[in-house]
Parts: structure tokens; sequence; C-alpha cells
């Protein structure tokens, strides 16, 4: 198998295409039946462990999750080391208290610290903890440094979790102490704050390399369209989450993502479809 292409984010090698944990730990952003239907596949960490292993066979080799309270997970990725010999890096975006107090600053510190202890090298604050912090009229994020130095005090990579743009807007002027952030993108402007065209120029002006997500909008394009446009509108640096149900969807995403990058046709099959026409490959009537 080809190894994906990499990038580099604080020092440390990732593959340009992360895996995602939605279709794993049941967020379809389509509906509640959806979510039953995901939890329902990866049900048990061996399940999850499979579904990993096709990733790892590219070497792609880094997940992004919000880790607490999805343990199975967790497990799973332990399973797939343990079958595969490759270690998985984490990327973690815990949900932290961002209160202005005493109280909240120490569960915040204790919530990073459940990320230091379950391994992660990354941590990016989720971003419904971190736009809270947000003051437009200042161009600033409040008090962010003081959670940035929390991990990077536990040994982990800082970085943010930044669906409002402002935040990497702010923080790339201000000068705060992050190596990455994750970017809402995708050709329909799914749960996209602004326009396409201008999240692309967020991006194209990032000082520290973009993690993109919501690539395919929660299965609202398909796949060949919706990665198709993300390797060919982000810089070399940047990469795409790709989330996956099962491992033969890995396996095309892979394909359609390497196509991409590398300007080729996609070698992919047709769809499932009754009664072809010519023009799909069907019979001429």
């Amino acid at each position: 198998m080809i190894s994906f292409p990499r990038t580099e984010v604080g020092g440390i090698s990732l593959p340009r295409m992360l895996i995602g944990s939605n279709w794993i730990n049941g967020y379809s952003h389509t509906s509640p039946a959806s979510d039953k239907m995901i939890k329902h596949y990866h049900s048990t960490p061996e399940r999850t462990a499979d579904l990993l292993e096709a990733y790892l066979e590219y070497d792609i080799n880094a997940i992004m999750a919000l880790f607490d309270g999805n343990e199975q997970l967790l497990e799973g990725i332990k399973i797939a080391e343990e079958r595969t010999g490759k270690k998985i890096i984490l990327i973690d975006t815990p949900i932290i208290n961002v209160a202005d107090s005493a109280d909240a600053r120490k569960e915040a510190e204790a919530m990073i610290e459940k990320s230091r202890k379950i391994g992660a090298t990354f941590c990016l604050p989720h971003h419904s903890s971190v736009e809270q912090l947000v003051n437009k009229g200042k161009g600033i994020i409040d008090r962010l440094p003081d959670y940035l130095y929390m991990i990077r005090e536990k040994g982990m990579i800082p970085g943010l979790s930044a669906h409002m743009p402002e935040l990497i807007l702010y923080s790339d002027a201000n000068e705060y102490d992050v190596e990455t952030y994750v970017q809402i993108y995708n050709c329909m402007g799914f749960l996209m704050q602004v326009e396409v065209e201008y999240i692309n120029q967020v991006i194209w002006n990032a000082k520290k390399p973009v993690m993109t997500i919501k690539s395919m909008a929660a299965g609202r394009c398909s796949p060949f369209v919706g990665i198709s446009f993300s390797y060919n509108t982000i810089r070399p640096c940047d990469m795409v989450t790709m989330g996956a149900f099962n491992p033969d969807e890995v396996h095309e995403d892979v394909e359609i993502a390497l196509a991409a990058i590398e300007h080729r046709r996609a070698n992919i099959g047709g769809r499932a479809t009754p009664n072809k026409t010519a023009a799909l490959g069907g019979d001429v009537k």
C-alpha cells in the first residue's frame, strides 16, 4: 500500500488525511436514526479497530476526536495499534469550562489533564468553549493564553478548534501560542458561518497548518465531489479530516484523495444503479 502524503504540525509529522470520528461515535449530523445506525455498527471496539486498520494501511495514523466520554473509541485504537504495531496520534478536542472563576479554571485544567492521560499529542479546546472568549470589539480571544499555557505545561501541542473564522484571524494577529487550527470547510458551505470563498481565503492566509473538517458536508455531497474540492483548494501543508463508516469507504476515500492530490482520474467504480444509461456504462437502448 502507498503511504499517504504528509505534512508537519508543531514538529510532528502528520498525514494530510486525518481520521474523523463522527462516524464511529455516532454523530451523523443527519438524524437520530443515523446516529443509532452508526452506534450499532460500531458497538464493539473490535469493529472500530477494523476501520482504523484500513487507515493504517496507508500510514494514516492520526485521529481527531472528542475523546472524553468515548472510551470505546480509545479501546478500539489500542486494539488497532496492537494488531498493526503502528502508533496512532491522538488529536483531542476537549470541552473545557472557560468561565472566569478559580473553580472553572480548575475544571479546565482537570479536563486538559485528561487529554494528557489518554496520551494525546495535540490538545485543541473545542470550538464551543473557545468561541465564548471571542471579543470582536477588541479583536482578541480573552484569557486564551491561560489555557494554551496549561496545554504546553502538560506536554501537549496546543491548537484551536475554530468553527468561527475569527478564531484564526485573532489568533494569528495576536500571535497566540497555537500550532494548528480546525476549520469547517466544504463545497456546500454546510455549518460554515460565512461563505465558502471567504473561508478559503482564511485558510490560505493562516499562519499555521489547518485541519479542515466536514469535507463531505456530513454526507450531503458525494465523496468524489467533497474530497476532490477540499484537496484542490487547500494548501500542501493543510489536512482534511475524513471519517468513514467501514473499511471499504476508507479505501475508496483514500483513492479519491490521492487522485485529487496527484491530479489524475480516480480509479473508483460506478454507483449501483438499475438500468443504467449508455453514458453510465449500461447497454445502449
